[in-house]
């Protein structure tokens, strides 16, 4: 590598066996001058096969996903897998211990900061390792998300339009095999910085997925991701399918195509929501309105949808500021 990133770690990626262990980010402060970050890693590997890299924690306050890679932590052997796994469960390890979106350091949006910088703080030195280190070992990714503190979502796993058609139909059909209700593509992607753009650009198959929100751990949304996960590991080939694999559920195909799927906060004030997440709407339809509490005789502001289609997404905080997204939309592929 050219630029070299500054993490170091015991880990031999190349050694067979089940390895537990830390990236050790070089971070200096007043009470511990030759410190480190300490990024927990899992690196499985058996034999000959492909490389699945699996990672959580990209927000901090993101926790279905880290649970369950923590859970396949402590559960899979190498018996269990053909190639080799690396799980990140908490990728933006400061942002994680917090329970923020971004990083308490550098205040740093590791979804945000690819390709990252080796020499950058610690959100885009971490961006730098996934990127150049870890992605170019890999064949397949997973970047588990969900709604975090300040969105809930309905649940659902995604793929990313690369403009590779022959990388974006392998995406697809790994999306297929996740198997959830609701499958979402991004053919919108205005945000180069995203995790699963920077794996396209690696031409690794990716998906992602919004798998709750509201800052809590939904019981529901976490079944349906490690199932999901366990899906779509025995796609990749990385675990042998076996007479367990449960049969396909089938899935609703929905997408965000442009800008208008979203709804912004044009005032700051108290958000009243019009309609329930998981909604069908119409173009011009109320969304909701902005109450002004320090001046409760003005008329509150309404907020409406720009298309029809479904609400997959709502903000969770009740206050708002202008340019806060209010919902989104996604329409039937």
């Amino acid at each position: 590598m050219s630029n070299p990133t500054m993490i170091f770690t015991d880990v031999d990626y190349e050694a067979q066996g089940k390895q537990v262990d830390w990236l050790y980010l070089p971070h200096s402060v007043t009470r511990s001058a030759y410190g480190a970050i300490s990024i927990p890693i899992t690196v499985i590997r058996n034999g000959a096969g492909p490389t699945v890299f699996l990672m959580a924690g990209n927000h901090g306050d993101e926790y279905e996903g880290q649970i369950v890679l923590a859970k396949l932590i402590r559960e899979l052997e190498p018996e269990h897998v053909r190639g080799r796994l690396i799980i990140l469960p908490a990728s933006n390890l400061p942002a994680a211990m917090a329970g923020t979106r971004v990083s308490p350091l550098d205040q740093g949006n590791l979804n945000r900061a690819f390709p990252g910088d080796p020499h950058g703080t610690p959100t885009w030195a971490i961006a730098h390792y996934i990127d150049s280190v870890l992605y170019p070992m890999a064949d397949y990714h997973h970047d588990l998300h969900s709604g975090g503190s300040s969105l809930r979502y309905v649940p659902f796993c995604s793929m990313r339009k690369s403009g590779d058609p022959a990388l974006d139909e392998r995406s697809m059909a790994a999306l297929k095999a996740f198997d959830a209700p609701l499958s979402l593509v991004w053919a919108c992607n205005p945000e180069n910085r995203l995790a699963g753009a920077a794996a396209a650009r690696r031409g690794l198959v990716s998906l992602g997925g919004e798998f709750g929100g509201g800052g809590d751990v939904n019981i529901d949304s976490l079944a349906m991701l490690e199932r999901g996960v366990r899906n779509f590991l025995r796609f990749t080939g990385v675990v042998p399918a076996g007479a367990s694999a449960p049969a396909p559920r089938g899935t609703r195909f929905i997408e965000v195509s442009s800008r208008d799927h979203y709804v912004y906060a044009t005032e700051a004030g108290l958000l009243e929501p019009a309609v329930p997440l998981g909604a069908e709407v119409q173009k011009g339809q109320l969304a909701g309105q902005i109450h002004f509490v320090d001046n409760p005789a003005r008329a509150p502001v309404p907020c409406h949808f720009r298309r029809a289609g479904m609400v997959v997404s709502q903000r969770f905080f009740g206050r708002v500021e202008r340019g806060d997204c209010v919902a989104h939309l996604a329409t039937d592929c």
